[in-house]
């Protein structure tokens, strides 16, 4: 029985492969949240095709767990439970009725401009690796892409006269992202004097390579990052932290919310209006502290 499951989460996974061309990270995802449920049902010997919904409840809504991480189990069953109705495997849906836990309002971790600075001056241009990495840098903060996107651009979407990036976001949507002057500028840097050395002439179409004289890698572009961080004694910074930097920064300085939408790639702009509230709270924080009738 657990692998005749294991199977069928597989075809699921096939399905929304093939139905929603979900990237590989949120199919893994879908994956393990599953995988974790089927584990928790087998201790009870219970299989997904038996399950009824408190036994569901029990096994989604761990004591152990967020509240983020038993929303995101009890979404992706809901799905799989769904696949199982289309495909006429089982024909109800255990989870219809089932809420996700109640989570307050999670503000990404705020980064200052001082900071960002500090992290950008970070790398030795005068070296082929330190002037790859400036690029990269800059890349992430004037764009705001995905760690996933920077290291997936390839040179052809990329022009340096109009100061593009062409990508390719979640849910295969392409967008275009200006670069800004000064990452136009450090790319262009990069190009000329360190990506050839670094490739060693051997062919490779992406615009960011390693020592391997092939793409970079997501877990470099992470380690990468994670070493300036701590050389500017910034704390917890990850990519994505640079990617809510970019959002949270033109929301401080009067950016529409809707051009910060286009620009993330958000499907939604509620996923947007998360930077309001970082920017209010912000605004609350000057406030207090430099208004003469609060106290101190």
């Amino acid at each position: 029985m657990p692998q005749e499951q294991t199977s069928l989460i597989d075809a699921f996974l096939d399905h929304l492969w093939l139905s929603e061309q979900l990237a590989k990270n949120s199919l893994e995802a879908y994956r393990r949240d599953l995988l974790k449920i089927q584990t928790r049902l087998a201790q009870n010997s219970l299989a997904f095709l038996d399950a009824q919904a408190n036994d569901l409840a029990l096994a989604i809504f761990n004591e152990a767990e967020r509240p983020a991480s038993c929303a995101r189990a009890l979404s992706a069953c809901k799905r799989f439970f769904l696949y199982l109705n289309i495909e006429k495997i089982r024909l109800d849906n255990p989870c219809e009725h089932l809420h996700p836990p109640k989570m307050g309002l999670r503000l990404p971790k705020v980064i200052s401009e001082g900071q960002i600075e500090l992290l950008l001056e970070g790398p030795d241009t005068g070296t082929t690796h330190g002037l790859r990495d400036k690029a990269m840098l800059e890349i992430m903060y004037a764009t705001g892409m995905r760690v996933s996107e920077v290291v997936g651009i390839k040179l052809e979407q990329v022009d340096l006269k109009l100061g593009v990036i062409q990508t390719i976001g979640k849910g295969n949507k392409e967008r275009i992202v200006p670069l800004g002057e000064i990452a136009v500028d450090w790319v262009t840097d990069y190009i000329h004097n360190a990506r050839k050395q670094l490739l060693k002439n051997k062919w490779c179409d992406y615009l960011l390579v390693s020592q391997k004289k092939s793409g970079m890698s997501r877990q470099l572009a992470w380690m990468i990052v994670k070493h300036y961080a701590q050389s500017a004694g910034i704390d917890q910074l990850s990519p994505h932290t640079l990617r809510h930097a970019f959002a949270t920064h033109l929301v401080n300085h009067g950016a529409d919310l809707r051009a910060v939408q286009m620009l993330l790639g958000h499907a939604n702009l509620a996923t947007t209006q998360i930077y309001t509230h970082v920017a209010t709270e912000r605004l609350k924080k000057i406030h207090e502290h430099f208004h003469p009738r609060e106290k101190y």
